[in-house]
């Protein structure tokens, strides 16, 4: 199935036995919305390619964002997630939806890492947020740019998809984090989303980790656990990257000089702010802006 909607296309394929592909390209200026029932069997793996999408819960009272390069799974056998999706402009995403039985069995000698696959965890939600690994990326692209013939498309397809599942789920022993679910409730999943908030919001002044713990209404262990199963990084680690990338987009902007852009993220003098640009990208600020206009 495909149709066009205001510069936007959707389509979708049944690969087998209630196997769907769904891939959306939002090209228009406008977001897109969409809505599908999805039972409780049903496992949901979204890739992002470009841009930015988000997913509505129980009436849009919480939400998880897909990032651009990111993507989210999302599983839970004691209730519905029918997908109600908002597409922003410029954005490209693929979805597939796997009745939990026809995953188990093409991962069936993989459980052992795979944590939802496992005996104790066959019962429990669970949600993950990983970057879309390099290799996954090109298959994605490779499915999105697909003109073979189209009796013959629907069997590339599938062969592209068993492709991405067995890349997305490698086995790797340097980054076994990736698949180390926050398996809590999705409150509590909300509560890290919002530390990660209050901490970008106030990177200048950012609030201790018990401060930031009192606010969301967790404990210290449960903040740090959760943040870094879902960032994949300690709190300050991962807001120290952050302000690094603003600092550094600010500075490609030609708008503020160094001292002004060091002030911005929270570096009240200037040669604190330099050691650690230096520390992130091995060079000055100066330098990196000279740099750019070479």
């Amino acid at each position: 199935m495909s149709k066009n909607v205001a510069e936007s296309t959707f389509k979708e394929i049944n690969l087998e036995n209630g196997f769907h592909l769904l891939e959306f390209q939002n090209i228009s200026e406008n977001v897109q919305k969409f809505e599908r029932d999805i039972d409780s069997t049903f496992i949901q793996l979204h890739f992002c390619i470009k841009g930015n999408s988000k997913f509505l819960f129980n009436g849009g009272s919480y939400t998880f964002d897909v990032l651009d390069k990111r993507s989210i799974i999302l599983y839970n056998p004691q209730r519905k997630l029918p997908i109600n999706l908002e597409i922003y402009p410029k954005s490209t995403l693929i979805s597939l939806l796997i009745p939990i039985e026809k995953f188990h069995s093409l991962f069936s000698k993989e459980a052992s890492y795979i944590p939802f696959l496992s005996e104790e965890n066959k019962n429990r939600k669970y949600y993950d947020d990983t970057e879309i690994k390099p290799t996954v990326l090109i298959v994605l692209q490779q499915i999105i740019n697909s003109n073979v013939n189209s009796s013959i498309r629907d069997l590339y397809v599938k062969g592209k998809i068993y492709e991405l599942l067995s890349l997305h789920f490698q086995h790797d022993e340097t980054n076994l984090a990736e698949y180390c679910p926050f398996l809590v409730d999705e409150q509590n999943v909300l509560k890290i989303r919002k530390a990660k908030d209050i901490i970008i919001t106030n990177m200048a002044e950012p609030p201790s980790l018990q401060e930031l713990a009192n606010e969301i209404g967790l404990n210290i262990k449960k903040l740090k656990e959760g943040f870094k199963q879902i960032y994949g990084d300690t709190v300050y680690s991962f807001l120290f990257d952050y302000k690094m990338e603003h600092a550094r987009r600010l500075l490609e902007s030609n708008q503020h000089n160094v001292n002004e852009v060091g002030l911005k993220v929270g570096y009240s003098t200037a040669s604190h702010f330099i050691a650690a640009f230096k520390k992130k990208f091995g060079t000055t600020p100066k330098k990196y802006v000279m740099s750019l206009n070479n």
